[in-house]
């Protein structure tokens, strides 16, 4: 019975390890992403990132003008 016992701690320490790790992943895979957004977005010309919104507004059938 004690055997189960243990086994079954050492299953959830398990999952809480593997879940930190996963988050740790996430955010960095997420942080990763927003710079690259950011970095393109504020290294190409102006009118390129007004025109991909704009027509990113059409898409969506957001009213724009």
């Amino acid at each position: 019975m004690t055997a189960e016992i243990s086994t079954s701690r050492l299953a959830q320490g398990q999952i809480a390890t593997s879940s930190s790790t996963s988050r740790h992943i996430q955010a960095t895979i997420s942080l990763a992403f927003g710079l690259f957004i950011v970095g393109m977005v504020g290294f190409s010309p102006l009118s390129v990132a007004h025109n991909a919104a704009h027509d990113a507004r059409h898409a969506y059938a957001f009213p724009c003008h």
